[in-house]
């Protein structure tokens, strides 16, 4: 680290917001572990935001690398990073973005053999996902460790976010999942495989908005300041119509 962020540096980097927290709350976010399994549109805004708020440690996940695709939506993705690892650029990125952070990457496919692993002992998992079987696995693992599970979703210019406790009513109930109550067999697998087949569409806006989302749930939660948005309630929205930002109880 150089010399120049030796000291109090950590403060200074967030002291904008520091009349929003007061220095004890924040210190909580500061002793926080975050995990973050996806790298993408979503999860590379949710990444970042987090680690300019200040946050103490943060566990990236995502098995893919960069590809032209990406360049229409993704933070991290740029003509420099196509064909390398989204976890590795993207832990590059935080360590440029606030040296005080620590950053773990795992450039792996999460399922059920590993996602413990992964998930260790944070305290809080955010659900940047693009298909509901991982979405499954990573939310079961995060109930059976009691830890809030912040979820986001999006399709074209539509999106959704949400937080999952312990005490709520979990993702597979909420959305009627057929996985709900039951081992993930093959066949119930296969028919979570099918809920998310195809490329879905999405513009540059929608993912990185439920990634600013993801991240101030995030804050919410660990400082205690501000209402979180909690399950069965969720926030939706279509980015064609403003108007229709809606908080609503499924």
């Amino acid at each position: 680290m150089p010399t120049r962020y030796i000291g109090d540096g950590y403060w200074e980097i967030v002291s904008r917001q520091m009349s929003i927290v007061t220095r004890s709350e924040q210190q909580k976010f500061k002793d926080t572990k975050i995990t973050v399994i996806g790298c993408g549109g979503i999860g590379g805004q949710t990444i970042e935001m987090l680690a300019r708020m200040g946050v103490g440690e943060i566990i990236l996940v995502d098995e893919d690398s960069f590809d032209m695709s990406n360049l229409n939506r993704q933070n991290f993705a740029n003509l420099n990073g196509i064909g390398i690892a989204k976890s590795e650029v993207a832990k590059d990125k935080v360590r440029l973005i606030n040296p005080y952070v620590k950053v773990t990457g795992f450039n792996e496919h999460v399922d059920e053999t590993n996602i413990d692993k992964i998930i260790g002992d944070s305290d809080i998992v955010i659900d940047a996902l693009d298909n509901v079987l991982t979405r499954v696995i990573s939310s079961r693992k995060a109930i059976e460790k009691k830890i809030p599970f912040i979820h986001g979703a999006i399709h074209g210019t539509l999106g959704q976010v949400t937080t999952f406790l312990p005490n709520t009513k979990s993702y597979e109930e909420m959305f009627n999942l057929p996985s709900f109550g039951k081992d993930l067999t093959e066949e119930v697998t296969e028919s979570l495989k099918n809920i998310t087949s195809g490329t879905p569409p999405v513009i540059g806006p929608t993912p990185n908005l439920i990634g600013c989302l993801q991240a101030m749930e995030a804050y919410k939660i660990i400082t205690g300041v501000g209402k979180v948005t909690v399950a069965p309630k969720i926030l939706t929205f279509d980015l064609l119509d403003l108007g229709s930002f809606l908080l609503e109880e499924i």
